[in-house]
């Protein structure tokens, strides 16, 4: 098993299921032929359903650039970019997605990724997303819409915004049909509503499970890995599929007292985007303390799933996808952001926050110093601040954070 304390095997029907589940999606997606015109998204807030109802394939730019870092394939793409003009302040995925698809073509070792037939720019809390969209519109060539969502400013959004989005939803619906000669079908839309919001009561259900103690995940670093489905494949039968898969699994772990260490230490709630070319060190300087993410705002970035009520419902299908729009974690406003930080310290008993700024992502690292004073002066929490990218290596310097990170923990263990 990986990541996980070994127990006899014959006991254990699920051990590593998932990941290993999550891992041939993957390859599946990449590999996949082209037969369907191609659209491409954002991750936060998109409406992913109306476009599969459509019977667009859908892409996500975000999503290619992640793999690329892990892989530690970004930096070649990053540098292409910056060759044309992009500067180093420039976001990572910006730089990482026209490397690789506008300048290189597409291909990668998993696949090529196809040119988009369409851009459909779901504008949600980041302004980077609407200057990005326009330069792929410029480069293939093919129609952009844009959609405008409100900031989240209170927390039932008012009547009046959430009609806003429908209205533009439905725009957004009749121009494709026209541009592509596609009919919209509504029945359509619920059945792929529903498998959104099954595998959303089971990604939800697995944020759950590290409420026990010891946590049977690690919910940064492992529900990162299985965060695939419910972004990339969201509104589709393997997505629905995969959150039972791992829901079986935690089952199982809790049953054995299985956790992602072997003794657990301390329990962590983790704020920020990961510093994806060096994800395995950072995860390993945690695993060394002993130390476990049972809570984690990043996991949330494409939708906060861990509140019923904010999930898709196909019996409400123009409303809960606008509900849903408004809810992405990069659009919430900071109040909501803070009170949802202190709702996870306190209802998974965590011991420390950790803030994982992002050099060239404002909008998830904008206010993350204020967070930090705040859980310190005002919560009593320890907070520990580091810094590096979501893509560009240049930025990863692990033996300074591995310096911080050491004399974080063995402060928390010295006030034990």
């Amino acid at each position: 098993m990986e990541n996980i304390v070994a127990v006899k095997e014959e006991d254990l029907q699920y051990a590593g299921a998932a990941r290993k589940m999550q891992r041939q999606l993957v390859r599946d997606f990449y590999r996949q032929d082209v037969t369907k015109p191609v659209v491409y998204l954002f991750v936060g807030g998109n409406p992913a359903e109306l476009l599969r109802a459509l019977g667009f394939q859908v892409y996500m730019p975000e999503i290619t650039a992640l793999t690329m870092a892990i892989r530690h394939q970004s930096l070649q793409y990053i540098l292409k970019a910056e060759s044309i003009g992009y500067g180093l302040d420039v976001c990572g995925y910006v730089k990482t997605d026209i490397g690789l698809t506008h300048l290189s073509g597409g291909e990668t070792d998993m696949g090529k990724i196809p040119r988009p037939d369409l851009l459909v720019c779901n504008y949600s809390g980041c302004s980077v997303y609407a200057k990005w969209w326009e330069a792929l519109a410029e480069f293939y060539k093919v129609p952009l819409i844009m959609l405008d969502i409100p900031y989240h400013r209170f927390n039932d959004p008012q009547k009046e915004d959430l009609e806003y989005i429908i209205g533009q939803l439905r725009e957004m619906v009749e121009k494709i049909e026209k541009l592509f000669d596609l009919t919209f079908d509504m029945n359509r839309l619920k059945d792929v509503l529903a498998y959104s919001r099954k595998a959303e009561d089971g990604w939800g259900r697995s944020f759950e499970m590290a409420k026990h103690v010891p946590s049977p995940i690690d919910a940064y670093f492992e529900s990162i890995f299985y965060m695939f489905p419910i972004n990339a494949l969201r509104g589709t039968k393997e997505a629905a599929e995969f959150y039972d898969l791992l829901n079986r699994e935690l089952d199982e772990r809790v049953k054995h007292g299985i956790g992602p260490v072997e003794n657990e230490e301390f329990r962590t709630v983790i704020e920020g985007v990961p510093p994806y070319p060096g994800y395995r060190s950072f995860w390993n300087m945690f695993k060394k303390w002993n130390a476990v993410s049972v809570a984690a705002t990043y996991p949330k970035v494409g939708g906060m799933f861990d509140i019923p009520e904010l999930r898709h419902d196909p019996a409400k299908p123009w409303e809960s996808i606008a509900r849903y729009s408004i809810f992405s974690y990069c659009n919430l406003s900071w109040d909501f952001r803070r009170e949802t930080i202190k709702r996870y310290l306190e209802d998974f008993k965590a011991d420390a926050l950790v803030i994982h700024g992002i050099k060239s992502c404002r909008s998830f690292t904008a206010g993350q110093g204020d967070l930090r004073d705040y859980v310190i002066n005002e919560l009593g929490y320890p907070a520990l601040y580091v810094e590096s990218d979501h893509q560009d290596p240049r930025y990863w310097a692990e033996a300074q954070i591995l310096n911080r990170v050491d004399a974080f923990f063995e402060a928390l263990r010295m006030k034990r």
